[in-house]
């Protein structure tokens, strides 16, 4: 017995100090850091995955306030949410707040993606970024994502009885950011340094087109003689393109899918509109795109309340004052987006899925509708992201009809996740 004691003490002393060293001296939010290095991430984790994240963070509101601290990822970490929260977030500009994500995640995208990068570093390789995915440039790649999505429907669609759509979806969408990054698909980081070089040379021997593709678009942008982007930020950012430009889209478009299934009159709606746009058969073009104003709200109110990504860390770069109470330099600081979404006093009955709530979008209050950030944070994939899921809503609904075979259950993982990958059963449509 006296052995046992003895034991348990020597493992109670470590943890003691561990919680003594962790224990702040200055005012920061009510909350516990919960057990060294477990924290409260499993508790989050199992939440998320049973799709009632949303209430373990009202929980902990009620308990603690708007504001709490908490252990996630063996970081302590200060929990926020709401619109105050959104705009502190995304109109911060890296003085006091900077970008980080978790460890398994830089360590895919790398450490100089735009996701890591804050200041003025953010700003040159986000305004890199955008000059390849503004409007003015998309506008000459319509044709090329028409292409993929009509090849990737006549493979994997076209003849068959029942599909997994979440699959499909990922597939179809990495195509299509892989055909615009490069011609050349390169799936590793090893791959795309090669690709580097090899431009690199052809730019100097004989020059390149810089709106060939990503690459060459991050190649030519010089400042003064020289070159804005290190090859290691063309690369680590080529990588976020791909995983960004990949997954959040085919979840957006999986649940499209699965809402069309649920909804029938809004299922009509969306095909009456795409039907008298267009003839049968004929590629789709900008200005094509920009008629399908109902379908993009039906996009957006699926985004409201199904958001791909469910929140985000950012690190405080110094003591930061915030409701009241200090967040200490070193913390994290973790944001979630659908808070806001499913407010009833934002977006009244957030459970009732309306598209006409962005008939008029400047009725919705700034920061609260987030899926693409916001401010000087806003996604800059936002516009390639509405014109892939457009041309792929477009073709799937002129060509089949579709039910549910699975239930409409789903979890977060961390992306929301459809039971069965989402299976449904075809018909096609049969139109002249």
């Amino acid at each position: 017995m006296t052995i046992v004691l003895l034991v348990a003490l020597l493992l109670l002393v470590p943890i003691l100090f561990l919680l003594k060293r962790t224990k702040p001296s200055k005012r920061v939010p009510p909350g516990s850091l919960g057990i060294p290095i477990i924290g409260q991430r499993l508790g989050l984790l199992r939440a998320m995955r049973a799709i009632t994240a949303e209430k373990w963070i009202e929980d902990r509101t009620n308990k603690y306030g708007p504001i709490s601290k908490l252990s996630l990822f063996g970081k302590p970490t200060v929990l926020i949410h709401g619109q105050a929260a959104n705009k502190f977030i995304f109109t911060n500009g890296g003085d006091s707040i900077v970008n980080q994500q978790t460890q398994s995640v830089k360590m895919i995208l790398g450490d100089r993606n735009l996701l890591e990068l804050s200041g003025k570093d953010h700003s040159r390789v986000g305004g890199a970024l955008v000059s390849f995915l503004k409007p003015e440039s998309l506008k000459q790649y319509v044709g090329k994502i028409d292409e993929e999505v009509r090849s990737d429907i006549l493979m994997h669609w076209e003849g068959k009885q029942q599909v997994k759509v979440l699959p499909l979806m990922k597939t179809l969408t990495f195509n299509i950011i892989c055909s615009l990054l490069l011609k050349a698909t390169a799936k590793i980081q090893n791959m795309l340094k090669e690709i580097v070089h090899q431009k690199k040379v052809e730019q100097e021997k004989n020059g390149i087109n810089p709106r060939q593709d990503l690459i060459s678009c991050l190649l030519n942008m010089v400042e003064d003689d020289k070159q804005v982007l290190t090859e290691k930020e063309i690369i680590h950012n080529a990588v976020l393109v791909m995983v960004a430009g990949h997954d959040t889209s085919s979840v957006l478009i999986t649940f499209i899918i699965r809402l069309l299934a649920n909804e029938p009159a809004i299922f009509a709606a969306v095909f009456q509109e795409i039907a008298k746009g267009k003839l049968l058969g004929e590629p789709l073009t900008w200005e094509d795109l920009s008629k399908m104003k109902y379908t993009w709200r039906v996009a957006m109110e699926t985004l409201r309340m199904f958001p791909p990504i469910f929140g985000g860390f950012r690190k405080a770069a110094t003591d930061i004052k915030y409701g009241g109470y200090i967040i200490p330099k070193g913390w994290q600081i973790f944001w979630v987006t659908s808070m806001t979404h499913m407010d009833n006093n934002i977006f009244p009955e957030p459970s009732k899925f309306d598209p006409s709530r962005f008939k008029n979008q400047a009725s919705t209050p700034p920061y609260c509708f987030v899926p693409f950030g916001g401010g000087t944070r806003i996604c800059p994939g936002y516009v390639f992201a509405r014109v892939e899921t457009l041309v792929t809503i477009h073709y799937l609904v002129t060509k089949f009809i579709w039910k549910l075979l699975s239930d409409n259950s789903f979890s977060r993982d961390p992306m929301p996740t459809p039971t069965q990958g989402l299976l449904v059963e075809l018909c096609s449509r049969n139109l002249s």
